[in-house]
């Protein structure tokens, strides 16, 4: 690779019509510290855009984001594909920070975190700190918020930048899974090539979320139906522990809805079955008792992570005052509310997130979960 400012092919693959977030994409790209780039839209309808450095694909019908990713590479002319959701906006030194990794050889790609835009509804707010906490994202926080420089065998492509020839080699995105398919060309990255993928916590982009609860609800839901599809189908990254913990939990959860049921009827049985049913009573009363601490536990954890949410709020809330993050926003063309910047009204909102917080995670835990088993026992195929 030149190691003199290689071209990057920034792809963007962009959903909807009238999309509100495009422009701000757009525009955050443009002011990009890196000035060595070419910008390539891959939509299902054309835009009418004029933009120096952009080049545009449409399809006029809907094309699923593998393919629209992959006819991007095509048209690319840069030797490294940064991808990126037309949800999300760069930092400006995101390609500075990036594009330095690439001259090891032994580096496929790079992944950097997608943090909550500031100024956003307090939904979308509501749905990234419940993402991004400890309970929420479990091991992956780094992936919502900057975390610690490591390599990653698994990562999103709502931030992934990867070297095209190692692209080429895998046969880029598999268009037979949505979503899910950055987790399979990660895994052939990764494992087929035996390279590297690099999180970089500088590389930063700001990736709105789908507010809550239906449409936070839906996205993770079909993550979870990917997750459990992949712990089948593509064991190496996705068979893993952390991904069972909702199912558990929502079993968990029907088991004492149901055993409380139960008891309750059990108390005064018809003479015929009052027999055996003392000792199924007496051992379900049990499991159900271990049960019922289990669950306290668990949302005692839940109420710990709310507090670290309201912690978080407050500390990144002071460090959005002191920081060039104001530039950040007063610059988008769609900044939303403006920042709270008022102590009270801190406080009150940091208040309020952590409280949402708890039933927030405990939902989606239930419906991650469940979904999650569709995936592992029942899916056959993913499709859009």
């Amino acid at each position: 690779m030149n190691r003199k400012l290689p071209l990057v092919s920034v792809i963007i693959v962009d959903y909807k019509k009238n999309n509100p977030y495009l422009i701000e994409c757009l525009e955050a790209i443009e002011r990009q510290t890196y000035k060595n780039f070419e910008i390539i839209l891959v939509c299902d309808f054309h835009v009418d855009l004029d933009y120096p450095k952009l080049r545009q694909k449409s399809y006029d019908h809907n094309v699923g984001p593998a393919e629209k990713r992959d006819a991007g590479a095509k048209m690319a002319k840069g030797e490294i594909l940064a991808f990126i959701d037309d949800d999300a906006f760069p930092g400006k030194d995101w390609l500075a920070n990036l594009v330095p990794h690439f001259q090891k050889a032994e580096i496929a790609g790079v992944g950097g975190p997608g943090v909550t835009p500031h100024g956003v509804s307090w939904q979308e707010e509501a749905s990234g700190w419940a993402s991004a906490s400890p309970i929420g994202a479990g091991p992956y926080t780094y992936r919502f918020l900057p975390g610690k420089k490591q390599s990653v065998d698994d990562y999103p492509s709502m931030n992934l930048a990867v070297r095209k020839t190692d692209f080429k080699r895998v046969g880029g995105y598999d268009s037979n899974f949505w979503p899910g398919e950055d987790t399979k060309l990660c895994l052939d990255l990764t494992h087929k090539l035996n390279k590297k993928i690099i999180y970089e916590p500088k590389s930063l982009v700001y990736h709105h979320r789908r507010p809550i609860l239906l449409p936070h609800l839906k996205q993770n839901g079909n993550y979870g139906l990917h997750r459990g599809f992949f712990a089948r189908i593509l064991p190496k990254t996705s068979l893993r522990p952390i991904y069972f913990l909702p199912s558990a939990i929502l079993i968990g959860f029907i088991y004492l809805i149901l055993s409380t049921i139960f008891l309750f009827m059990a108390r005064d049985p018809s003479p015929s079955l009052r027999g055996g049913m003392t000792d199924v009573a007496i051992s379900i009363h049990q499991i159900r008792t271990f049960g019922i601490y289990s669950f306290a536990a668990y949302f005692f954890v839940l109420f710990l992570n709310s507090l670290w949410i309201y912690s978080a709020i407050v500390s990144a809330s002071h460090q959005y005052s002191k920081s060039s993050l104001r530039v950040s926003y007063s610059n988008r063309s769609n900044p939303g509310p403006a920042p709270i910047t008022n102590y009270f009204e801190l406080i009150t909102m940091a208040c309020t997130q952590a409280i949402l917080s708890i039933p927030i995670i405990f939902i989606t835990h239930l419906w991650y979960g469940a979904r999650f088993l569709q995936g592992f026992l029942f899916t056959k195929k993913l499709v859009r």
